[in-house]
């Protein structure tokens, strides 16, 4: 067991090497608080459910899928669920929301599911969201929510409390939460959020405080581990195939079409993956977990022609994260920037791809690409949810305010094999998921698109970077020449060319780096100036 879950969750271990790996609660530092009975029991909605309170032994399996002799071995993770007894009175009860970060589909259902659960379930009247993410504990005013107010937000996309990254100050944030009186706090965030949701628990612990600290994790990428997938997810590859199929109608209506389109996933290509898969008309899909390069066999130029050749046109799908190392390679530099989250700044891959297809196509064929890019990210992102992310929404919604008022902080809701669960925060933010490529969808993709696989990548970055350190080194060269300079004394310098100093190997306008003996070249030196540039030529 990695040593990031040890640290906020409790371990136990159940008949047949079972083993609970469960969140924090109240009692494990008030272990005096009173229990009063579940309102629900009394719910006429409800009234009518067999074994509606979930038992606390009941646990949900991270992996459904065992070997016969090992059943109920691994990890387990506590049921969500309403109780048959809580550990708040109603109306004792002050709950915020707060939504952080990007945009993503479902984030109003959420906010509405929350007050509205809150509200008819358990009989909580003062429930206040936070303005502008974490930053407005500490610096905005507080919002009334009524189910009255958040009636309708789940008919628009965006976020009716406002979002920002960073912000977070965790002495400002717990000091506003007590000041304030607040015992339930409610974080919508993906990974970043949910890390520092888990720093206010600690800090609401460590003061000794009755404050519940429930996270529902959120991110378009769909890259948070353990859960099944993330809210918002399915709304964005529904919305990605109007994408991709407006690109697949430019490229097909013109000789030589291609339609690029450019989808989210800074770190893990999901969507783009499953709206491959889900549309059928895509012939190469790129995500940052399999590298790709562009020229030589095997590579991205040969299979957009081999592809153009025999269709006439082809759609590629490209997710933002993918291509970033060839990219800051061909250009010679990538700047480690961040934004407020941390999260990495990327080159932009589509416009990058665009610019070398259409160079390359013209160079090498005489003949123009009709490249049609499109880029609908904030399109998809700030959309509602559609009708199956609506109801995903109500149901992590409903599972955060029963774990809440049960007395569970510290965790994160989340369906694992397709059942609602508390997971310990620390464990979904210890990795991020990633499209599993050895996986059988991946292998589903390819049979779909029959792609090149690109296994000569490392070569191909070897030779790359072998090219750049000679051209470095000419550069070097050269300027070092020039500092040299013979001088009369009088300080007029007289410079010696640099060309009549280094010898290059040269054909047109193409210059060859000789490289390991017996080794051909798949690649050329850039020309001075344009950094972008590489040819597909074999060095003589």
């Amino acid at each position: 067991m990695c040593a990031a879950t040890s640290k906020t969750s409790k371990i136990s271990t159940g008949s047949g090497g079972a083993v609970l790996e469960d969140v924090p609660h109240l009692t494990d530092w008030l272990p005096d608080l009173p229990t009063y009975a579940n309102p629900l029991k009394h719910n006429p909605a409800y009234s009518a459910v067999r074994q509606y309170f979930v038992e606390s032994t009941d646990v949900v399996a991270k992996d459904v899928v065992v070997n016969l002799n090992t059943a109920g071995d691994g990890i387990h993770f506590r049921r969500a669920g309403p109780r048959d007894k809580i550990y708040f009175r109603p109306e004792e009860v002050k709950a915020c929301i707060v939504t952080c970060g990007g945009l993503c589909p479902g984030l109003n259902t959420v906010i509405r599911e929350i007050v509205c659960g809150l509200w008819t379930q358990y009989g909580v009247r003062e429930i206040y969201g936070i303005h502008g993410g974490y930053r407005g504990f500490y610096s905005r005013n507080t919002t009334d929510l009524t189910p009255k107010i958040v009636n309708d937000i789940h008919k628009r996309g965006g976020t009716v409390l406002g979002t920002s990254r960073g912000g977070h100050d965790t002495s400002k944030i717990v000091d506003s939460i007590q000041d304030r009186g607040i015992n339930q706090v409610y974080i919508i965030g993906g990974d970043g959020t949910q890390k520092g949701a888990n720093v206010i628990h600690e800090e609401c612990k460590k003061r000794g405080l009755k404050v519940v600290v429930a996270g529902i994790p959120k991110t378009i990428d769909n890259d948070i581990e353990i859960i099944d997938k993330s809210f918002g997810f399915d709304t964005a590859v529904e919305e990605a195939q109007r994408a991709i199929n407006a690109a697949h109608v430019e490229a097909e209506s013109i000789q030589n079409g291609v339609g690029l389109v450019k989808l989210m996933g800074r770190y893990s290509g999901y969507i783009a993956m499953h709206a491959t898969l889900a549309s059928r008309d895509v012939d190469l899909c790129l995500i940052p977990e399999v590298p790709f390069y562009l020229d030589g066999p095997g590579g991205l130029k040969e299979f957009a022609k081999q592809r153009l050749r025999e269709n006439g046109h082809m759609v590629i799908v490209v997710a933002e994260g993918a291509g970033q190392e060839l990219i800051a390679e061909t250009m010679g530099s990538l700047d480690k920037l961040s934004d407020a989250s941390g999260n990495r700044l990327l080159l932009d891959v589509g416009l990058w791809l665009s610019q070398n297809l259409k160079d390359h196509f013209v160079k090498e064929f005489k003949e123009p690409l009709n490249l049609k890019y499109i880029d609908p990210t904030y399109m998809i992102r700030a959309i509602p949810s559609n009708a199956s992310d609506n109801v995903y929404c109500t149901l992590l919604a409903h599972s955060a305010i029963h774990g809440a008022m049960a007395g569970y902080c510290g965790f994160t809701v989340g369906p694992v094999n397709n059942r609602h669960c508390y997971i310990p925060i620390s464990r979904v933010t210890a990795t991020q998921r990633q499209v599993n490529i050895a996986d059988r969808m991946w292998a589903r993709l390819l049979s779909s698109t029959n792609q090149p696989n690109f296994l000569r990548y490392n070569k191909y970055m070897q030779q790359l970077r072998k090219q750049n350190a000679l051209k470095q080194a000419l550069e070097s060269e050269q300027h070092v020449t020039v500092a040299n300079s013979n001088s009369d004394g009088n300080g007029n310098g007289r410079f010696k060319r640099v060309d009549e100093e280094t010898p290059r190997m040269e054909t047109g306008d193409r210059q060859y780096v000789p490289l390991d003996k017996g080794e051909a070249s798949l690649l050329t030196t850039p020309v001075p100036g344009d950094p972008t540039q590489i040819h597909n030529h074999t060095a003589p």
